[in-house]
């Protein structure tokens, strides 16, 4: 749609002021260009929220567009439509993974910090990871598809810590629909409405992390992980599924009874290092050293009124806690240990799946856990 010279794009704050410009310029098209606008405009507006907002934020960032002075989502929406089409299509992907994070159509897996790089940029390995992902749909072979890589920066809302996430959405032509519709002839005819399904998937390399968004259920996923570790990560061990919800540290910014029961087999919990960010820019790491003194006893002892527990400015970022098994008959005894990072990463890699629930189920008893988020969303199919 042509927008004439002078078009004034600023908003009021609320979009509403530079809506009714659009709305003015819309009416003045034939109906037909109307329809087609207005259901792109439709496509914006379920863009329009916070998780839109974050998302265009981290992709612009990702590919240095720069958002300074646009006023609002619906600004910054517009702006990627007119002059970076391709953008709003990865905005809408990636909104739609942040919506479906920690729902049933959501895995993410946690790698070993083995230092090993992955080979994320390999024109190889991608194709290699498309085939993969043909096989596992279970579709025939040609149907069409196509995989969009791009990169997003994540900003750290306590650190200001920037880190980048390669993204790849792959596009799968699916099954096509029948539906009415009216026809040439203006009279309604059964159209074939060929499908097309997404399949989502965000790498943190320096995080070791790998989320997948795709239906068909937890096997389904972690076939696309064994995929992404044959095809990316051939040197690593093979990942394991580790729940992504916010964790709750404020928790832990006094000394806790760590509740147990019997059954739990547990001889101790304790929280062995505990991260600090100021507000100046530095960071902090405070191990427990020796027996028979918490970590908290050693912060009030060398730190008092000082301690970055009590002291205004800084902010509690990671913990790391560690328990302790007692020892069974057909066991020796053994430590767990899990370490939680602000906002929402929480490792706990190499371990059985048995251990890993063991420990959710425990962060979850402890409130160190946000509640689970429960999302019945599918993975979209789209026209």
């Amino acid at each position: 749609m042509p927008f004439p010279d002078g078009f004034d794009w600023t908003s009021d704050g609320r979009g509403t002021a530079l809506v009714r410009s659009i709305e003015a310029l819309i009416s003045e098209l034939p109906d037909l260009q109307q329809d087609n606008i207005n259901a792109e405009l439709d496509h914006l507006s379920s863009l329009a929220d916070t998780d839109g907002m974050t998302s265009a934020e981290q992709i612009c960032a990702g590919n240095s567009i720069e958002l300074e002075g646009l006023e609002g989502v619906e600004d910054a929406l517009l702006m990627l439509a007119i002059a970076h089409p391709q953008m709003i299509d990865r905005v809408s992907a990636q909104a739609s993974l942040m919506r479906r994070t920690g729902g049933r159509n959501w895995s993410a897996f946690q790698f070993d910090n083995d230092g090993k790089p992955w080979a994320l940029g390999s024109d190889a390995a991608r194709n290699g990871f498309l085939a993969d992902a043909i096989s596992i749909l279970d579709l025939p072979e040609h149907r069409k598809r196509e995989a969009d890589w791009y990169k997003t920066i994540k900003t750290n809302p306590i650190t200001g810590e920037e880190t980048e996430i390669v993204h790849a959405t792959i596009y799968v032509e699916a099954r096509a629909e029948s539906e009415l519709a009216f026809g040439a002839s203006n009279t309604l005819d059964r159209q074939l409405v060929q499908k097309v399904m997404e399949v989502g998937i965000a790498c943190d390399a320096k995080e070791r992390i790998v989320e997948i968004c795709a239906k068909g259920g937890k096997k389904v996923r972690d076939e696309y992980v064994a995929s992404f570790a044959k095809h990316f990560a051939p040197q690593s061990e093979t990942p394991v599924e580790t729940p992504r919800r916010n964790v709750m540290l404020d928790t832990l910014k006094s000394p806790q009874i760590f509740l147990t029961e019997p059954a739990d087999g547990i001889e101790r919990v304790e929280v062995s290092s505990l991260d600090f960010f100021s507000t100046g820019g530095g960071f902090t790491r405070i191990e427990k050293r020796g027996e028979g003194e918490t970590l908290y006893h050693f912060l009030e002892r060398r730190f008092g009124g000082f301690s970055p527990l009590r002291l205004g400015g800084w902010h509690m970022t990671g913990a790391t806690i560690r328990i302790i098994i007692a020892a069974k008959e057909d066991q020796r005894r053994h430590t767990l240990t899990v370490t939680l990072r602000t906002p929402n990463t929480t490792t706990l890699p190499n371990k059985t799946e048995q251990d890993r629930q063991f420990v959710f189920g425990l962060l979850e008893r402890w409130n160190l856990l946000a509640p689970r988020h429960m999302d019945d969303a599918k993975v979209e199919v789209v026209d």
